[in-house]
């Protein structure tokens, strides 16, 4: 059960949320070089009790990422290195014998933490990666038989390189349709590149702010919910989902859980842009964050080298906007 302070949440408004999405990017920006969009989406998550799947090449600062973002919203933090031999107790923790006290503990694994990191997740076989299941989609965790609560608030971020598949196991459409988002972290441009290595080079360590705490961040995903959403808005989004779901390039379209995530992140975006509604523009930006990792090409059309990016595209194309 999630505690909200109800006197904290009638403190917050539409312009304290703008101000706040303001100062996690500028926060996280003094050691993440250029990557505002990327700081906005994972925040917009996080908003939305969601979790996020990161994927890009070693070296683009992933990790340093999710710590720094962590650490600016005064949560607690913990990562983990995935690897073949890891075991599901190793995330969720075990059951031990203490014998001075003749009984039983539980050994409380790195789960229970606000902010995890999933380094590497699909270097793990498909039994530990289902550890993460329960966790991503209820806020809790069955241990021999007794289910422990998760800290509020809880997110996932998992990384995966895309381009090496050696030693690696695929996660499974059920892990996937966890992630509300998949987000492509890329190679910094030029200037942003630039602006890295002299930053390197001065070796000086950025002085990061805790600028939230536990509680503030459970009252703003609060708040999320009171966003207004017109009914034209809601049917925007079903034309969205349904034509995924009967478009000839299509193998499976998205499920009803993905028209939840667009609604929802809809109204974060529309809460961290000073606005108490949404408009036909925010599930636009945000329908290929959502949409990308749920949709599957027939093989056909993958042979044919025609990308999801594309038939999302042609599909907001097509629909009329309310």
């Amino acid at each position: 059960m999630v505690v909200i302070d109800e006197k904290l949440l009638e403190q917050i408004n539409v312009e304290n949320i703008r101000n706040f999405s303001n100062a996690v990017i500028r926060e996280v920006g003094k050691v993440i070089v250029g990557k505002k969009d990327l700081i906005r989406n994972i925040l917009i998550v996080l908003l939305c009790r969601g979790h996020v799947l990161l994927e890009g090449v070693p070296g683009v600062a992933k990790t340093e990422l999710a710590k720094t973002f962590a650490k600016t919203l005064g949560c607690d933090f913990k990562r983990i290195q995935f690897t073949p031999d890891l075991l599901p107790s190793d995330i969720l923790g075990s059951v031990i014998f203490d014998q001075q006290k003749a009984q039983f503990y539980l050994r409380r694994g790195p789960i229970f933490t606000n902010i995890l990191l999933a380094d590497e997740i699909n270097r793990a076989p498909p039994k530990t990666q289902a550890a993460l299941l329960e966790s991503m989609q209820e806020f809790q965790v069955t241990i021999e038989g007794k289910t422990n609560l998760l800290n509020h608030p809880f997110m996932v971020l998992a990384t995966q390189n895309p381009l090496e598949q050696e030693g690696t196991y695929p996660l499974p459409e059920a892990q996937i349709d966890r992630f509300m988002f998949r987000l492509i972290v890329d190679y910094p441009d030029d200037k942003e590149e630039v602006e890295l290595l002299l930053k390197r080079s001065l070796q000086a360590s950025a002085d990061v702010k805790s600028i939230a705490s536990p509680d503030i961040i459970v009252a703003l995903q609060e708040y999320i919910n009171r966003i207004y959403v017109d009914p034209s808005i809601i049917a925007y989004i079903k034309d969205l989902i349904v034509k995924t779901r009967n478009d000839p390039q299509i193998l499976l379209g998205a499920s009803p859980r993905a028209s939840i995530v667009l609604l929802n992140s809809a109204r974060a975006l529309a809460a961290i842009s000073g606005r108490e509604y949404v408009i036909p523009d925010d599930v636009k930006n945000l329908a290929f964050n959502t949409l990308n990792h749920r949709l599957i090409l027939r093989p056909e059309i993958e042979l044919e080298g025609i990308s999801i990016k594309r038939i999302i595209e042609r599909i907001l194309e097509s629909t009329p906007i309310p």
